[in-house]
Formats: C-alpha cells, sequence, structure tokens
C-alpha cells in the first residue's frame, strides 16, 4: 500500500479513536463529505514525495485536516486544535513507520456566513518496514 494511503487511513483512526475529539465533532471525514452538520473534520489532501536514504525507502507527506464550526467565536475551534496535534505521531500504519510528524502551520479564519474554519498542514515523514 502506498504511504500516502497507509498513513491518511492511519491518522483518521488515531483521530476517530480520540473520544475527547470525537465527543466534540459531529463527523470526522476522508475528504469533503456532501452533507454534513458543524462542528465536523475533514481529512484532507495528502502530498508525498520522495524521503529515504541508500538502504531506506521513504516517504514525506503533507496532510491538511481542517475543522468546521458555526459558533459565535473561534474559541471552540482552538479546542479542538489542540486535540488534534497529539494524536498526529500516535498513528500506526501497517508497512510504514512514522519518523516525525511535525506541524507545518495552523490557520483560523471566519468562513462568511457559515461559521469559522481552521486548517492545519503536517509535515510526515515516514519510512516503510521489512522491506
Amino acid at each position: 500500500m502506498s504511504a500516502e494511503v497507509a498513513i491518511r487511513s492511519a491518522v483518521i483512526a488515531a483521530l476517530k479513536a480520540d473520544a475527547g475529539l470525537m465527543d466534540r465533532l459531529n463527523g470526522l471525514f476522508d475528504g469533503a463529505p456532501a452533507r454534513a452538520s458543524a462542528p465536523y473534520g475533514v481529512v484532507g489532501e495528502c502530498l508525498g514525495s520522495y524521503w529515504g536514504a541508500k538502504d531506506v525507502e521513504g516517504r514525506e507527506l503533507r496532510l491538511s485536516i481542517s475543522l468546521h464550526d458555526m459558533a459565535e467565536t473561534a474559541g471552540r475551534l482552538g479546542e479542538l486544535l489542540a486535540r488534534i496535534d497529539p494524536v498526529i505521531s500516535l498513528a500506526q500504519a501497517s508497512g510504514w513507520r512514522i519518523v516525525t510528524a511535525s506541524l507545518l502551520r495552523s490557520r483560523i479564519a471566519r468562513a462568511g456566513e457559515r461559521g469559522w474554519l481552521a486548517v492545519v498542514d503536517y509535515r510526515i515523514r515516514v519510512v516503510r518496514e521489512g522491506a
């Protein structure tokens, strides 16, 4: 399985396993949902590039996660974002091992009359296991 698919699935599973996060969301989706009620989360695009060494097959992945909320303020999004960071490095995928998971950037912005949007982008470096 490709690193992009394996790690993306592992991150989704790790986020869904965090009861404190899921108690505050109406859903966490793999890609943009057709319909969802806020607050909800979306694991967005995952971009991969080569990252390895002579005898090590590795990938550097860029993964985006967004949170959507209809509250008057962005306060709840801040609480939700704080739960995501520690979970990312706990993700475990068959065939791939996370070496580092680093927050690249995060942003919170008003989404017009639709409430608030928070987006976090991570750089995740992985190596293939058992190759």
